[in-house]
Formats: C-alpha cells, sequence, structure tokens
C-alpha cells in the first residue's frame, strides 16, 4: 500500500538547535556579561555534558534527584522547563541569572535552523498531495518555528507531547496525528532520529524511517529518501 502521509519528528530530524557556545553567547551578550572566549567555550562544554540544551546532546549522567524529572519532562511545560534548568545547573555556571534565559533563549525560532533538505521535502509531499504532521515530544510550542522558517505551510497538524500529557514512544501521540491527517497507521511513515521514541510508531502500524542526529552541514540530504515511499495524489 502506497504511504499516503508522513510525520516527522521536530529536533533532529527537520531542525536542528544552534551549538552550545552561540546559545550561551548570545545570552551572555545579551547580559551584558563580557567572557574570554576560552571561559566561554568552558562553560558551553560543561552545560552540554550536563545536557542542558534541549535538543543537543543527552546529558551524560542524570542525576539522581533529576531522574525522575527527565523521565517526564515533554510531558508538560512545567516540567520541561524545570528539568533542563536542573541539568543547567548542574553545570555551576559563575552566572546563576543565566538559568532562565538560556532555557528561554532555546525555544526562539533563531535558535534552530532547518537541514538543508527539509524545505525541499516538505515542499515535495505537499505537491503531491501527502498528508505532513509534525509529532514531537516537547515543552514548548514550536509552531513559531516553524512559521518564522516558512515551513508551516507544509504542515498539515502538530501532535505536542505537553499539549496532550504523553510522550513518545507511547502510541498515543502517534495516534492523535494520525487522526489529524485523517489516515489509518498502515498508511503513515514516522521520520525521526530516535531509535526508541520514534520508533514506538512501529507498534501502531506506522512504518518508520530513521535519521541520524546530526550537525546540520554534515546531513545535507537525508530526509530525501522518504520521497520514495510516498506517491503521487491520482
Amino acid at each position: 500500500m502506497a504511504i499516503k502521509g508522513v510525520l516527522f519528528d521536530f529536533s533532529g530530524t527537520l531542525f536542528r538547535v544552534e551549538p552550545a557556545d552561540s546559545w550561551l553567547r548570545t545570552v551572555l551578550d545579551r547580559a551584558g556579561t563580557a567572557v574570554p572566549e576560552d571561559e566561554l567555550l568552558h562553560w558551553a562544554q560543561r552545560l552540554e555534558w550536563a545536557g542542558a540544551l534541549p535538543g543537543g546532546l543527552s546529558p551524560r549522567m542524570v542525576p539522581p534527584h533529576l531522574a525522575q524529572l527527565w523521565a517526564d519532562r515533554d510531558r508538560s511545560a512545567e516540567l520541561h522547563r524545570a528539568a533542563y534548568e536542573g541539568l543547567a545547573r548542574e553545570a555551576r555556571l559563575p552566572w546563576p541569572q543565566l538559568y532562565g534565559p538560556l532555557y528561554d533563549r532555546h525555544r526562539e525560532p533563531a535558535a534552530w535552523a532547518p537541514y538543508p533538505d527539509a524545505s525541499e521535502v516538505l515542499g515535495e509531499l505537499r505537491a503531491r498531495g501527502a498528508g505532513v504532521a509534525v509529532v514531537s515530544n516537547i515543552g514548548w510550542d514550536l509552531r513559531p518555528v516553524f512559521r518564522t522558517h516558512g515551513l508551516d505551510a507544509s504542515v498539515d497538524a502538530y501532535a505536542l507531547s505537553y499539549e496532550h500529557g504523553v510522550q513518545k514512544p507511547d502510541p498515543r501521540l502517534f495516534r492523535v496525528a494520525c487522526d489529524a491527517l485523517g489516515l489509518a497507521p498502515e498508511d503513515v511513515v514516522m521520520v525521526g532520529d530516535d531509535r526508541r521514541a520514534d520508533a514506538g510508531a512501529a507498534g501502531l502500524g506506522c512504518a518508520v524511517h530513521l535519521v541520524d542526529h546530526l550537525p546540520a552541514a554534515e546531513r545535507p540530504d537525508a530526509l530525501r529518501p522518504v520521497l520514495d515511499l510516498v506517491g503521487r495524489e491520482s
């Protein structure tokens, strides 16, 4: 049976968050705090190792006092902020006033860039009449990111974990997306970078296509094979 719809993950699939040094530099500049480059890179690396940048590297180790919060972080906006600000505090920055602004920065559209082939693939899916939904484990509204980068017109629906209180790989979130497209799971492919969370769509009956979570410059065309799975509307 031909695939009629595509579910896309957000971070690491369609978009990539800015590097940790750019993230920290932006917030320091806004605070009027001048820091030597080597010192900035040191603290950015500590934040990255802590897993404090959503969309960046996972934590090297989740501290026991944050373990449950980390496991449930995408179920609500409050849990998401608490988890990532908690991880940022593990980096022991010398600027404790920056933990909130760092979290706020990663939600800005300017903190994200689409993968090089995202616009082309989404546009071609629209031209073929395929349904497109974004299914993301996230704690905030990513729709402005799509609008700012000109990709919102190619997305029919969003299934965001914090809006439904359920996170991937729970099949209920994929069901929300399929229902929004008016398609049976067997007619849909899930495209994502997480071999546990995104592959959970298979339990609902969706096909799954996995890509690698790499910097955008290192992954120019990993989304294009999805087009081979989707036919044109007759």
